[in-house]
């Protein structure tokens, strides 16, 4: 093993369950990258699995690499063996969030690789983009790499290694070969034309790949682990073996990418998931559920069971209100959970029904008073703000709704002698591809600046409660590089430096407002349609239309042949 930096030896030192093979040439050898932090990085379940995945295979050797922490000084080497990123057959790159784009150039610096796809060698590593951004929309990275996965990597993965394995074919042989395997995108072999106002005309491609990319997904859980399986404490859930119980949201929330994305809605078996929480509790007490919708799972409580019979602890992220029953507090509650977040989303029942939320006034208080009642001691609340309509009125009724939570949460409280702390998290509307709402424009900055005034200005007035805002220029940005096309990708060096956005799109000749705060009409082609996620377009536009309405839809159920996924 080669000599590691302190930084990189002293994290590898604290971590149980990581994988190092030796440097056998006849492997094909993966630098998997998270475009942040190690902290952050070892926090992604994605990001874990991938790595348990491709390690479990004999002819396969995969090492980490992640965005060095400021104080870090020397090269860019991976967790396991001090490699270099350019030893390497393949880097991927696992990408979750948008705003970790701009850490993309930055790495490639580091490692002493050109960025662009088409400066690089012969000799270079082939780069490969995953994770949930490259099946949302890839196109803002797609000069950057070589091949985009679409889809989730447990059924991509078998066809993908085959190939890349294949040392003695050229990098266009492969690229040929691959293009040919359901869900892998290649760039280089499509080309965007774009109207004299900007917007997308056209994808050309060659004859010989398809016109747009198929996602793939597992259909079944059970056939695959999703856990942490590398332990450490230097994450944000360090003192939890995380499980993923589910894949996938029936709810269908217009504004949540992730509940698009993840169709059909999918679970692991009980027997499955108890046998996962076994090997997590070898590691740790509390195991942390992991899913869109934990509270969806089928048999959620008999699952909360017998983790708490095996002397374990549960942990969830957040809760769904109209499940919530006094005991799954308990269970909560015996698990030592302080605090617990639940997501209103909207003050008003206008908002509420536009976004599809599905609840109302007297569910939100109910669950209130059963958390309060039940012994948690924090409630963390989130709402967004920016929706397509929304009026002062609308702003209003989330601070009316948290005076009335509040009012709950201290009297029960104080009935209990100790009164928590209620934690108001607000966040901009990012209207995201692949949502019904992909059509709505983004609120304007100074729009929701008034609001947010306004609603820290009602929250101060009220007794035991903290507020929290996202950056409006980190939602900007998000914004702007989840809508992308492929003419953002030449700005991202600048961007990733800490220039100003608006500034930077300009001198490009490009127009901020054309991609975040612009409404789009039906019929317009967006960039991330070169991927097919098996739900009609059509369909959304419905759903669209539906929320301008303040129509609800109700949860798909198997078989309901709404949107095609599900049937």
């Amino acid at each position: 093993m080669k000599s590691k930096r302190p930084k990189t030896a002293t994290l590898y030192a604290h971590e149980t369950g990581a994988i190092v093979h030796d440097w056998i040439e006849d492997r094909l050898h993966v630098a998997l990258v998270y475009p942040n932090h190690y902290y952050q990085g070892m926090s992604n379940l994605g990001f874990q699995t991938v790595y348990h995945l491709l390690n479990q295979r004999n002819d396969t050797l995969c090492e980490r690499f992640f965005l060095p922490e400021a104080d870090s000084t020397g090269p860019l080497t991976s967790i396991e063996n001090n490699s270099s990123l350019t030893e390497f057959d393949v880097v991927a790159f696992s990408v979750s969030f948008e705003n970790d784009y701009l850490n993309i150039p930055k790495i490639f610096t580091l490692a002493g690789l050109p960025l662009f796809s088409e400066d690089r060698s012969e000799t270079d590593p082939l780069v490969l983009l995953g994770g949930v951004c490259a099946f949302i929309n890839p196109e803002p990275l797609a000069p950057l790499v070589d091949i985009i996965a679409i889809g989730e990597a447990e059924p991509l993965l078998a066809d993908l290694i085959s190939i890349l394995h294949e040392k003695s074919h050229s990098k266009q042989a492969k690229l040929v070969q691959l293009s040919e395997v359901a869900g892998i995108y290649v760039p280089s072999f499509y080309r965007p034309e774009y109207t004299a106002e900007g917007t997308l005309e056209a994808i050309h491609s060659d004859n010989s790949v398809p016109k747009t990319i198929r996602r793939q997904y597992l259909a079944d859980l059970d056939s695959s682990e999703s856990r942490n399986f590398v332990q450490t404490e230097a994450t944000e859930f360090g003192t939890m073996a995380l499980t993923e119980v589910s894949r996938g949201c029936s709810h269908g929330c217009r504004f949540c990418a992730a509940g698009y994305v993840y169709q059909p809605p999918r679970e692991r078996s009980l027997n499955i998931l108890l046998s996962q929480v076994d090997k997590g509790l070898c590691q740790r007490k509390r195991i942390g559920l992991v899913a869109a919708a934990v509270a969806d799972y089928s048999k959620i409580g008999l699952l909360q069971e017998g983790i708490l019979a095996r002397g374990g602890e549960v942990s969830v992220a957040s809760l769904r209100m109209d499940a919530l029953t006094a005991q799954d507090i308990s269970r909560l509650h015996a698990s030592g959970h302080k605090t617990v977040a639940i997501a209103p989303e909207a003050g008003s029942q206008r908002m509420r029904d536009l976004i599809n939320k599905g609840i109302d006034e007297a569910i939100i208080l109910r669950a209130v008073r059963l958390l309060a009642e039940g012994g948690i001691i924090n409630l963390k609340l989130y709402f967004l703000i920016g929706l397509p309509g929304e009026s002062p009125e609308d702003v209003a009724a989330i601070a009316d709704l948290v005076s009335k939570i509040v009012t709950i949460w201290r009297a029960v409280g104080s009935e209990k002698g100790r009164v928590g702390t209620v934690i108001l998290s607000v966040n901009p509307f990012i209207p995201k591809p692949f949502t019904p709402l992909q059509w709505a424009p983004m609120a304007e900055e100074n729009s929701l600046k008034k609001t947010i005034r306004t609603l820290q200005s009602a929250v101060s007035k009220i007794p035991n409660t903290r507020f929290n805002h996202e950056s409006l220029r980190a939602a900007t940005l998000q914004a702007f590089l989840s809508r992308g096309d492929r003419r953002i990708a030449m700005l991202l060096p600048a961007l990733a430096e800490g220039g100003n956005l608006r500034q930077i799109v300009k001198k490009y000749g490009l127009d901020v407002a054309h991609y975040v705060t612009r409404t789009r009409s039906q019929n317009e082609l967006f960039p991330w349609e070169i991927i097919d996620q098996g739900m009609p377009k059509a369909y959304l536009w419905t759903e669209y239309q539906r929320a301008l309405n303040g129509q609800l839809t109700p949860p798909c159920q198997p078989g309901c042949r709404r949107c095609g996924l599900c049937s």
